[in-house]
């Protein structure tokens, strides 16, 4: 869920200021509302991109008690553009597991995260146009040796983010996921591109254990039901 002036907006390509309220398109919800959608499709764990913050419009604040209140009803993730150690206490606090992405966050920063909450951070390689976003230079540029960096610490799951491939239902490139997969000693979880139910028996083929889908359940070629079964019993209960 992408979160903005504290109603949800629907992702599409990355280009974060033409995001339009769900409800707009949604074929499962009529509401924008973050409480209301998650009380209604049940997921078993959210994603929570809190836009305010990321795109400097306006302090966590303005998102902060719907988050939490999201948080009681569902495991959450938060990516708010951590950038500082203090960042990472505050996420945790509001929804439990904390997103750093490459796009704000430094390898130190991401270290000292780590060791100081085992189990409660997760790792977003941030990729538009094929590169990965970054601002700390000691963050490789090629997404396999940041695996094989981050492979040291004791993480919840990296997440690899194609902005490029945000809510446009496009697919992914295979063979890339199953060699990240291989090399990280981590569960990895794919954001961008799934277009329906095949992509997602697709990806665990591939050793990828989960994906961030929003699109594809809007648009219905999901069902929601899924949302609360991992994508290994997904076949199971087909």
């Amino acid at each position: 869920m992408d979160i903005f002036n504290r109603n949800v907006v629907l992702a599409k390509g990355g280009v974060r200021e033409n995001y339009l309220p769900v409800s707009d398109s949604s074929a499962v919800c009529r509401t924008s509302v973050p409480l209301e959608i998650v009380e209604s499709l049940r997921p078993r764990e959210v994603y929570i991109a809190d836009l305010n913050a990321l795109q400097g419009k306006g302090l966590l604040d303005i998102n902060a008690e719907i988050i939490r209140e999201v948080s009681l009803k569902a495991d959450t993730m938060l990516d708010f553009g951590i950038s500082f150690l203090k960042d990472v206490d505050k996420a945790i606090s509001i929804a439990g597991t904390a997103v750093i992405g490459t796009e704000t966050g430094t390898l130190a920063v991401i270290k000292d995260a780590a060791f100081k909450n085992p189990g409660r951070i997760s790792v977003s390689i941030d990729v538009k146009y094929e590169k990965v976003l970054k601002q700390d230079p000691e963050i490789p540029e090629d997404p396999f040796e940041i695996v094989k960096l981050l492979n040291e610490l004791p993480l919840k799951d990296l997440i690899f983010l194609d902005l490029d491939r945000v809510g446009t239902a496009s697919g992914f490139d295979p063979e890339f996921l199953r060699k990240l997969a291989e090399v990280s000693l981590h569960d990895v979880l794919l954001a961008g591109g799934v277009r329906g139910m095949e992509d997602l028996f697709a990806l665990n083929k591939l050793g990828i254990k989960g994906a961030l889908v929003a699109t594809a359940i809007h648009s219905g070629s999901v069902p929601p039901e899924v949302m609360s079964l991992g994508i290994e019993n997904l076949k199971k209960s087909n």
